[in-house]
């Protein structure tokens, strides 16, 4: 039996900033914006991913900014930060573990990270994978 996650719920306080933000900075495809039963549903995937985001309005009791820790995995840690920044996002320098500390540049394999929240606090990291 599969068990593929197909889409993670994101509590934003607004939708369409969201979207742009989501669509506009990160690249993420605009899958869905619709409206049903007074709700409005946004759903929006990552470049290459199988797994969506949705928000909107009536999807979440969950506060905005309330979701930690959404991975993205890259195989090009410095392109991938290259692009985000290049689109407006406000993400971090390449950083790496070592020694339980966290420090600037890459590090070895599944060792290398740039972070960035949403508008509303939501944070993501993003992994380099090995080649």
């Amino acid at each position: 039996m599969d068990f593929k996650l197909e889409v993670i719920v994101l509590p934003v306080s607004d939708v369409d900033r969201a979207k742009e933000f989501y669509s506009a900075r990160l690249g993420f495809a605009i899958d869905v914006d619709t409206e049903v039963n007074n709700m409005r549903i946004v759903q929006a995937t990552p470049p290459g991913s199988a797994c969506s985001i949705t928000f909107g309005t009536g999807l979440s009791t969950s506060e905005p900014g309330s979701v930690k820790g959404l991975q993205l995995v890259v195989a090009d840690i410095v392109a991938a930060r290259a692009e985000l920044a290049g689109r407006g996002a406000d993400v971090s320098p390449v950083r790496h573990l070592e020694d339980g500390e966290w420090l600037d540049g890459p590090g070895g394999p599944w060792n290398s990270f740039i972070f960035f929240d949403d508008p509303d606090g939501n944070s993501w990291t993003v992994q380099e994978r090995p080649a």
